[in-house]
């Protein structure tokens, strides 16, 4: 017989009940959520997916300002930049009619070489630069025809004088050349 106290052997081998956790769902009701609580999720995916969106197109129109911006930026130092060169050209055609002078003084002639010549220069490192054109090939993006000669002793198109040189930065035109080409 068994004591008072004792328990039969089949019962201590099983384990105890586990405590409930408050807001588990019952193992006897599976995964069914309330309609309330889930409409209340797709809600709340809805409106993240929207604020999603919302942070990817507003980080997209930033790039795309900060882009422009520094389009913008480069195109008015270009502009400034030609507009200041093209200011400058006047006085570079004066100094290349005083160099074509003949002159007895050779101070004179020697002062006129060296301010071309340190106009030149500031040009230069602006990035501005002198379009090729005696002997070479007429090209009315670069060159501004505006006399033509027969000339059998030149090619065809072939730009046989310059009456004003043309600049340009870069790809920019800032004054056209001035030219005489053989037909």
């Amino acid at each position: 017989m068994r004591e008072k106290n004792e328990m039969p052997k089949d019962e201590l081998e099983q384990e105890p009940p586990a405590p409930e956790t408050p807001g588990a769902a019952a193992p006897d009701a599976g995964t069914d959520v309330p309609d309330p609580l889930l409409e209340e999720l797709e809600t709340l995916k809805n409106s993240l997916a929207d604020q999603e969106d919302k942070f990817l197109r507003l980080a997209a129109e930033y790039d795309n300002y900060r882009r422009r911006s520094q389009k913008e930026k480069e195109s008015a130092w270009a502009d400034s930049k030609a507009e200041t060169a093209a200011a400058f050209l006047p006085v570079y055609d004066n100094l290349e009619r005083a160099l074509k002078q003949e002159t007895s003084d050779e101070a004179y002639k020697k002062g006129v070489e060296m301010t071309m010549a340190q106009l030149r220069e500031v040009l230069s490192k602006l990035g501005i630069e002198e379009i090729p054109a005696l002997g070479e090939a007429f090209d009315p993006n670069l060159h501004n025809a505006v006399m033509h000669v027969e000339d059998e002793a030149a090619g065809e198109n072939t730009i046989v004088d310059v009456f004003q040189a043309g600049f340009r930065s870069g790809d920019k035109v800032i004054r056209f050349a001035m030219v005489k080409v053989a037909n």
